[in-house]
């Protein structure tokens, strides 16, 4: 009755079936031969499970050749034309002598029963992804948390540490030694603590160190056929008269601006003082004389100089490690600051060329450019060592935040930019690199430390801390001092805040949703 329905008719009711059971008689071939023409292939097009049940027992069992019979095995069905037709359709083949109840229970419903089991599944299972697609559509999502704005980036400054000890030189500000030929025509100025940084034979000239110190005779002997330096007498205060020092050699005398310059530059362009030594002197015996003094003042005692040692790849830069040596130590000392009942030694020249407002202080008509001892207020020793040690060696370790927020107030206080920039860096590295569990814990005031980078014009670090409590917002609004935040301040935390307001409350309602759903959050 389906198929001889229109075929719309018969193709909707066959594809809404769950199995589809082909039934036909092994002696009529003629019905056989029918299902195989009209029904077959819209059973193939429907793609659903099939059996093929081939009812009854044929007439000719045996084969038989002779021509009566050949009618009526004609009319048969084979069991490999039912074998054939099952392939074709991927069916399942039987074989059932009769419609009763043993063979429809023992063969043909065991089969159906499978088939049945197996298409019920694949329904529940579609029906399965059906649902879990639907709530999935329907489904509240989880919100999505945004990235944090950006840190403000703070850019370090330059060494300019060469460039500040070589215009010392220029300007000849506090210079203590005044190189003369032997006729007095001319003078060139200078300063021990600079030149004994460099040289064992200044140290040696100047007193610093004995011959039995340096132990290296031609160092001395160098010394005693170059200059000439008076004695001075004991009690004179070692910042009144700069100290004369006679040049005996002429001809080294004639080149002493410009092997100063190499000095102060760090002594290391060799190449560049060759250089001017051969164009000052066009003498290539003297050149040589003159760069081998040059070599002797700047050599090590006990070692051999050669030219390879004087090349600007393997000379290191000498100040930075040797003025360290005379960093807090009274040796060629001209000023003593006064500091929480301690005193501090130091040297006017070094204070003067890396610090604008101490060459001021020094050279101005202030009562410290005369007097040897200065007080030092609003600063600890400690703070005010590390200050001293950035100026003698351009670098400082600071030992916690909290001594590099004292290091950059004592930094801003004398105007060093460079050394304030590196205590900011310090804080901001320290603070990075806080997890979120000791960022919470630590007694450390990060208002507090908003407040004073904000007194003392430290505008990037200030900048940088209101963008660091918006980020760690949920942290720092349960401390105290966030109280503390100015209105401005806060405003800009509040619309800076990380995570937003907005995020939290759709995380509030999400979470409503899933505790209602009672299932399990993807976020949580």
């Amino acid at each position: 009755d389906i198929f001889d329905s229109d075929w719309y008719t018969s193709r909707s009711l066959i594809g809404g079936a769950d199995i589809v059971v082909i039934k036909y008689s092994v002696n009529d071939k003629a019905s056989f031969q029918e299902l195989k023409d009209s029904y077959i292939p819209m059973i193939k097009k429907a793609l659903i499970p099939v059996i093929i049940s081939a009812i009854g027992a044929r007439k000719n069992g045996v084969p038989c050749t002779c021509p009566l019979c050949t009618s009526d095995r004609r009319s048969c069905v084979t069991t490999s034309e039912g074998v054939q037709l099952a392939k074709e359709l991927g069916a399942t083949y039987l074989e059932l002598h009769a419609l009763n109840d043993f063979y429809v229970q023992k063969y043909f419903g065991g089969v159906l029963e499978y088939f049945m089991i197996q298409s019920l599944n694949q329904k529940s299972s579609e029906k399965m992804k059906k649902r879990k697609k639907t709530q999935k559509c329907h489904r509240v999502q989880p919100p999505q948390l945004e990235q944090p704005e950006k840190m403000p980036i703070l850019k370090g400054e330059a060494s300019h540490y060469n460039a500040d000890l070589h215009n010392l030189l220029c300007c000849c500000q506090c210079a203590d030694v005044a190189f003369y030929p032997e006729d007095l025509s001319t003078v060139v100025e200078a300063h021990k603590i600079i030149l004994c940084s460099v040289s064992h034979l200044f140290m040696l000239l100047f007193e610093v160190k004995s011959p039995a110190d340096i132990r290296d005779a031609s160092i001395v002997r160098t010394a005693q056929s170059l200059f000439a330096v008076p004695a001075v007498p004991r009690g004179v205060p070692p910042c009144v008269p700069p100290v004369r020092a006679v040049v005996k050699d002429p001809v080294f005398c004639s080149c002493l601006p410009d092997i100063l310059h190499f000095i102060y530059s760090g002594a290391f362009q060799w190449e560049r003082l060759e250089e001017d030594i051969k164009k000052k002197l066009k003498d290539p015996e003297k050149t040589e004389h003159v760069l081998e003094k040059v070599k002797c003042i700047l050599k090590t005692p006990g070692k051999l100089n050669t030219v390879k040692d004087c090349r600007s790849h393997q000379i290191k830069r000498l100040y930075n490690t040797s003025l360290r040596l005379f960093f807090n130590t009274p040796v060629l000392a001209d000023v003593i600051f006064k500091i929480q009942g301690a005193t501090v030694p130091a040297h006017r020249a070094v204070l003067v060329a890396r610090c604008e407002v101490m060459a001021a202080m020094f050279n101005g008509n202030y009562l410290e450019g005369n007097n040897i001892l200065v007080p030092v207020y609003g600063v600890s020793k400690d703070t005010f060592l590390s200050f001293l040690e950035y100026l003698y060696t351009d670098s400082c370790c600071p030992a916690s935040i909290l001594q590099a927020m004292s290091l950059l107030i004592c930094a801003e206080m004398y105007q060093v930019m460079r050394l304030q920039h590196i205590c900011e860096i310090y804080i901001i590295t320290q603070l990075q690199s806080m997890p979120s569990r000791e960022l919470a814990s630590t007694s450390l005031s990060i208002v507090s430390l908003l407040k004073k980078a904000k007194f003392h014009n430290s505008d990037c670090l200030s900048t940088w801390l209101l963008h660091f409590i918006a980020t760690n917002y949920l942290i720092f609004s349960q401390k105290p001092e966030f109280q503390d935040l100015s209105v401005e301040e806060r405003n800009f935390v509040e619309m800076h805040r990380w995570p937003s307001n907005l995020y939290l409350k759709q995380l509030a309602d999400y979470r409503n949703y899933v505790h209602s759903q009672k299932c399990h959050c993807t976020v949580m």
